[in-house]
């Protein structure tokens, strides 16, 4: 139960920053300025909805993708950690990650009718950042599913909070203005980075053992292998008996 608490203390916050639903909403303001607030709300319900179903899937579903394509736990986990020092540092600079969308790709967004799927769900919410986080997150739990529940739990409520988040975009881009926006970027990017860091490290100490353990499995294997050396001792002669032949002979 401790260790499943811990995970989930340790999953909301990876999720929730790097979703960062706050960070969103003048992206979200600008892709649906003009529309009925009926339809926004029927954008973010939607965006969030399809969001939440690819972050799950790829969650529980990521173990297969490793063995696929042979890639190990250490390589993702230094891999997602790098992606997500990428977005922690775009957010400490308060400026929208490349790694999520590009402006060109947010100016062209503009014009579309619809744009709850493309690019608010994916790239925007669930981008490669945030399935990163989510599939070290389950590896980080083991592999039965039961133990990763925390993290399936986190991406839910992640996906909830940024509901209601671009459900009012409105009142909390006049709430927190520009620089309040700024500020809690900043905050949340410096956690996300601490937690980046440690994804790296621990990537890193995995595929540390996984180097050591075939070098360990092959010196036992010479040791198994080395051929026995018997001692030959030569065969003793049997003992001379002059006396007793010669009295055989006389009689």
């Amino acid at each position: 139960m401790a260790e499943q608490l811990s995970l989930f203390l340790v999953s909301l916050p990876a999720v929730l920053f790097v979703v960062d639903p706050v960070g969103l909403v003048p992206i979200f303001l600008a892709l649906t300025s003009g529309d009925s607030e009926e339809k926004i709300r029927s954008t973010a319900r939607r965006a969030c909805m399809v969001a939440c179903a690819l972050m799950l899937f790829f969650a529980i579903f990521g173990g297969v993708i490793f063995k696929v394509f042979g890639i190990s736990l250490g390589a993702f986990r230094v891999a997602g950690g790098i992606l997500l020092l990428i977005t922690a540092l775009d957010m400490l600079r308060a400026r929208p990650s490349e790694t999520r969308t590009t402006p060109s790709e947010t100016q062209e967004s503009v014009g579309k009718e619809d744009v709850a799927l493309v690019p608010l769900a994916m790239p925007l919410l669930a981008g490669p950042g945030a399935i990163a986080t989510a599939m070290v997150l389950m590896a980080r739990g083991g592999e039965d599913l039961l133990s990763a529940v925390p993290v399936l739990v986190a991406i839910v409520i992640t996906f909830l909070t940024s509901y209601f988040v671009l459900r009012a975009a409105g009142f909390v881009q006049r709430v927190l203005k520009q620089s309040g926006v700024a500020i809690l970027e900043r905050v949340m990017g410096l956690i996300l980075a601490a937690i980046a860091v440690q994804f790296i490290a621990d990537g890193g100490k995995d595929l540390l053992r996984e180097k050591e353990e075939p070098a360990a499995v092959s010196q036992m294997l010479e040791a198994t292998q080395t051929p026995l050396l018997f001692v030959t001792a030569p065969l003793a002669s049997p003992p001379s008996d002059s006396s007793s032949g010669a009295a055989r002979c006389a009689s």
